[in-house]
C-alpha cells in the first residue's frame, strides 16, 4: 500500500548539530560543533533534583511552570533589567527554549502573515514560521561582524509584517545587541506595530563589560515583546531541556495556549530544583567570566594557525575563518576538517537561507581546557 504524503517542511532534513555530532562520534573527533558543554553541572544542583524526587515531587507540574520557580524568573528579571513580571501572568515555563520559540511563533502569526529573520539564524526560526502558516522574510545581518543592517530591515518590512525575531547574544556568530541597535529597533516597531520574539538564551554569556540589551529593559519594546530564556545554557545542562517565556499578559494569555498542546508541563524536580538555584542566583554572576577565560584560551591555543577569529562578545561560540586555508565551502571543509584532523565543527551554511556562505566555520569553546588544547593543537596543524 502506498501513502501519499506531502511534507509540511519539505526543505528540512536532519539538523547540522546532529549530523557533525554523529559523524564526530563515529570517527572519535574532538566535538567543538554542538552546542553543550563537556564538563557536568553543580552537584548540589544534581543533589536537589535527588533531594525534590525523594521528597515526592514527580507527578505533573502546572502547565505554567511551578509558582517558586516563576517567582524566581521574575525576580531575576528585577534585579538584572530593572523590570518586574507578574508570575502568575507574565512568566511561563517551558521543556527548552526551541520550545518557547516554537510557542511565541505559533501563538501571533495567521496563515500570510510575514514574519522577519535575520541570517545567519537559529535553524528553528523558519520550520517554526512555516508551520504555523507565517512566510519566513530574510535579512542578511552585515559580515564580519554581524551587524543588522537597519536599512534593509526597514525595507523588508510591509503591512503584512507580524514579527521581527532578534537574537543576542547571537548564535553562531556572537554578537550583540547595542544601544544605538535599540534605538533603531524601538522607532521600527513603534512605526510598523510589530511584536518580537527575542532570543536571549545566551543572555549570561557576555564579554568584555558589554551589558546585555534586554527586551526587558526597555519598556516599548517589553511591551512588544516575548522573550526566551533558557538554563541550559545558564546552569550547563542542556539535557535537562528546561526554558521560559516572560511576556506581557496578553501576550503570555495566547503564549500558554500553544504550550499546553505542545508539552503541557516540564520536568518536575527539575523545576524545584533550579528554582532553589536561580532564587539564590547561584552561578549568574560568575557565567561571564567563566566563559570569557574559556574564549580567551582558545584564542590564545589558536595563534600560529591559518584560521583567523571574528569578534565574539557573546555566547559560547567562536567563529573562525579559513580563508586562508581553502577555497572549499564551509560544509565540505567543515566534513574533511573532522575526518582529517579528527575536530569536528559547524558551518554557517545552515544557518543561512539567502546569502552566500562566508568562509568561516563555528567552534563550541564550552569545553575542559585539555579538550580546547587538544583541539587547538589539531588546528595549528591544519
Amino acid at each position: 500500500m502506498t501513502v501519499s504524503l506531502q511534507s509540511k517542511l519539505p526543505s528540512v532534513g536532519t539538523t547540522i548539530f546532529t549530523v557533525m555530532s554523529r559523524m564526530a562520534a563515529e570517527l572519535g573527533a574532538i566535538n567543538l560543533s554542538q552546542g553543550f558543554p563537556d564538563f557536568d553541572c553543580d552537584p548540589e544542583l544534581i543533589d536537589a533534583v535527588a533531594g525534590h524526587m525523594r521528597a515526592g515531587r514527580n507527578q505533573y507540574a502546572p502547565m505554567q511552570g511551578i509558582l517558586p520557580l516563576r517567582e524566581a524568573i521574575a525576580a531575576k528579571y528585577e534585579h538584572f533589567h530593572g523590570r518586574r513580571y507578574d508570575p502568575e501572568t507574565e512568566v511561563t515555563v517551558t521543556s527548552g527554549g526551541t520550545e518557547a520559540l516554537f510557542d511565541a511563533i505559533a501563538a501571533v502569526l495567521h496563515p500570510g502573515d510575514e514574519a522577519i529573520v535575520l541570517e545567519p539564524c537559529y535553524d528553528s526560526y523558519v520550520p517554526a514560521i512555516e508551520l504555523s502558516g507565517g512566510v519566513p522574510i530574510v535579512v542578511s545581518l552585515t559580515y564580519p561582524d554581524y551587524a543588522i543592517d537597519w536599512p534593509a530591515l526597514r525595507r523588508a518590512v510591509t503591512p503584512r509584517t507580524r514579527l521581527l525575531i532578534v537574537n543576542s547574544p547571537h548564535n553562531p556568530a556572537g554578537a550583540v545587541l547595542d544601544a544605538a541597535d535599540i534605538r533603531e529597533l524601538t522607532a521600527l516597531v513603534a512605526e510598523r506595530d510589530l511584536l518580537i520574539v527575542a532570543d536571549e538564551v545566551y543572555e549570561h554569556i557576555i564579554f568584555d563589560g558589554i551589558q546585555h540589551e534586554s527586551m526587558a529593559r526597555h519598556p516599548e519594546l517589553a511591551a512588544r515583546s516575548f522573550i526566551i530564556g533558557s538554563f541550559g545554557k545558564t546552569y550547563h545542562t542542556t539535557g535537562w531541556k528546561v526554558g521560559y517565556t516572560v511576556a506581557p499578559a496578553p501576550l503570555t494569555a495566547e503564549f500558554r495556549k500553544v504550550h499546553q498542546f505542545v508539552t503541557f508541563a516540564t520536568n518536575t524536580p527539575v523545576q524545584y530544583a533550579l528554582a532553589d538555584f536561580l532564587a539564590a542566583r547561584r552561578g549568574l554572576a560568575e557565567l561571564s567570566p567563566f566563559y570569557q577565560r574559556k574564549r580567551d584560551l582558545f584564542l590564545r591555543l589558536m595563534e600560529g594557525s591559518r584560521f583567523t577569529p571574528l569578534a565574539c562578545r557573546g555566547s559560547y561560540f567562536q567563529l573562525m575563518d579559513y580563508s586562508a586555508i581553502t577555497d572549499e565551502d564551509d560544509a565540505a571543509f567543515a566534513v574533511r576538517l573532522t575526518r582529517e584532523h579528527g575536530v569536528a565543527s559547524i558551518p554557517t551554511s545552515p544557518f543561512l537561507y539567502r546569502s552566500r556562505a562566508p568562509k568561516v566555520l563555528r567552534f563550541c569553546f564550552a569545553k575542559r581546557e585539555e579538550t580546547l588544547a587538544a583541539a587547538a593543537e589539531r588546528l595549528r596543524g591544519v
